[in-house]
């Protein structure tokens, strides 16, 4: 096997998900298998990240989510897959009829896999997993929040939470990094939104806060943006 090949897919496969089955679609079979392999540990190393982060003790419970976990997965590129299959076959407009079907197929694998890991976990322990299939994006964009935005009262603080919940329970069906990332997108505006809408502004606290970073100094690269 082609070892540069085979990291490259990794990489690939690691930050697009589902799409690789697009590429998998017109490669010679060998590729097809090392697509298909580079897969396969990208999603047993997100699991395997997840069920660490449990500090499991019943060795059996651990089988049990990893076989859960790592079935959701492909069940969601599966549902891609069907849908990628579907909007070829020509329609209406395929970013609208996309998100329709998104929609449709997701409720019941949705559905089933919170029942799933509600029979095996406690709520403590759902959300967790919950933050492992997004990045911990909850976390680290309610931290920006509170940071960016002066005189956050009670109230807009857990308004802010409630949505980015909302936020994450949405994007665990994401296929993708890029999928999740804009499911919390409009989840966002929709922040910035109710924030403007009681007595802040988020525009200009956003340019407060970048013009309150540390410049770089003379010779020193600006930062990747």
């Amino acid at each position: 096997m082609n070892t540069r090949f085979f990291r490259s897919m990794l990489v690939f496969v690691s930050a697009a998900g589902s799409s690789a089955i697009l590429l998998a679609q017109s490669t010679p079979p060998a590729q097809t298998a090392e697509i298909e392999a580079a897969y396969t540990m990208a999603i047993e190393k997100r699991t395997d990240a997840i069920i660490q982060e449990l500090a499991l003790n019943d060795s059996a419970k651990q089988a049990r989510l990893h076989d859960l976990i790592t079935n959701q997965y492909r069940s969601l590129r599966a549902r891609d897959e069907a849908i990628e299959a579907k909007l070829k076959s020509g329609g209406k407009d395929p970013k609208v009829e996309r998100a329709g079907m998104v929609q449709e197929m997701s409720k019941p694998l949705h559905e089933q896999f919170l029942a799933k890991l509600g029979s095996e976990l406690t709520p403590e322990q759902l959300a967790k997993v919950k933050d492992k299939m997004t990045y911990n994006k909850v976390k680290v964009t309610y931290d920006a929040y509170c940071e960016i935005i002066p005189n956050l009262s009670d109230a807009d603080k857990a308004k802010i939470m409630e949505l980015l919940k909302a936020a994450r329970d949405e994007a665990i069906d994401g296929g993708s990094a890029d999928e999740k990332s804009a499911i919390f997108q409009k989840y966002k505006d929709k922040i910035n939104e109710y924030l403007n809408a009681h007595g802040h502004d988020v525009a200009k606290a956003y340019a407060d806060w970048n013009a309150r970073q540390p410049k770089p100094t003379a010779g020193e690269p600006e930062p990747a943006k």
